[in-house]
């Protein structure tokens, strides 16, 4: 006789930070203002690259894309996170929930692929100047971009239809500020080890690869810039990918310290505080990492507010 799987729980209950509520006003004047800053710093970059014709070029098309992942991550988790926050818990319907990860996950999923290939795209412009123009073509860039979507979404599907099939009997409490896939799935009162296999295989081609394919890139990057002669030259090729350097290892940085931090109940506090790092504070220091260390980004931005002066 066949078992169908048939979920019972019908709403997510998340904790938030019951473990901190010393420090909810903190939070709740914190998360906002970073909200705020993460919203305008990314969009003011897109706005910048779109109306600025010195930004016509593939790295700060990349940029862009870089701008709209880390936008869909902050806008799907600080909202529901503050309301939480708030209430000192909060619910969400299940199938709310299963939305809240999927989105996050397909941003995520798509930074890691879009930080890969401005690395590819850094890697063609220092190692193959005179043919960067023909091969780093807008074809070439925009099909980059389509497949990494792409593959974003229709990985963080496989995993999201795979968690529909579970059964999810009870309980319904999550300790965490955002449904996350490793507290979801420790609601599940299914067997989830061929689901955790099949994303420890997905893990390969969204995370490893990517990280695996920077670090290959800037190693002829860095092989490039030491055959140059001259210590201005060496300095301009360093300088060129200083910001992407430090945006990669803040973004991979805080994944990996959360896949570091053990699972169980003793490390909870720390493990939303990794993740809260990884989804609120990355996002907001992601524009100003490239407007800080950008003079073209810095130019930009004083030149369209100096026409924005003339027109008032």
């Amino acid at each position: 006789m066949n078992v169908i799987n048939q979920t019972t729980v019908t709403e997510i209950i998340l904790l938030g930070f019951q473990d901190l509520l010393h420090f909810k006003v903190l939070f709740l004047i914190a998360l906002p203002v970073f909200l705020i800053m993460t919203v305008c710093g990314n969009i003011l970059i897109i706005w910048l690259v779109a109306s600025t014709s010195s930004l016509q070029s593939p790295m700060y098309f990349f940029l862009t894309q870089l701008s709209i992942s880390d936008l869909l991550v902050t806008t799907t988790i600080i909202p529901k996170t503050l309301y939480i926050i708030y209430n000192e818990g909060g619910t969400m319907s299940f199938s709310g929930c299963l939305i809240q990860y999927y989105f996050y996950s397909c941003a995520e999923a798509s930074e890691c692929f879009i930080l890969s290939i401005m690395a590819f795209d850094r890697y063609l412009a220092i190692c193959n100047p005179l043919r960067y123009r023909s091969l780093m073509n807008s074809v070439l860039r925009v099909t980059l971009v389509i497949i990494s979507w792409l593959l974003s979404l229709f990985a963080s599907l496989i995993i999201l239809i795979s968690i529909i099939q579970l059964q999810f009997c009870g309980p319904n409490v999550i300790d965490h500020f955002f449904c996350d896939l490793v507290p979801l799935l420790e609601l599940s009162c299914s067997d989830i080890k061929l689901l955790e296999m099949e994303i420890l295989i997905l893990c390969v081609p969204i995370t490893i690869t990517p990280l695996i394919s920077i670090v290959v890139f800037y190693v002829h990057i860095a092989q490039a810039a030491l055959r140059i002669s001259t210590t201005i030259g060496r300095s301009k090729v360093f300088s060129t990918c200083s910001s992407h350097l430090t945006v990669v290892s803040v973004f991979f940085g805080t994944i990996t310290g959360i896949y570091m931090i053990p699972t169980n109940k003793k490390y909870v506090t720390a493990n939303k505080i990794a993740s809260l790092l990884y989804t609120v504070v990355t996002p907001m220091i992601n524009p100003i990492i490239y407007s800080l260390r950008n003079k073209d980004i810095k130019e930009a931005a004083k030149k369209n507010i100096v026409k924005i002066n003339i027109y008032n």
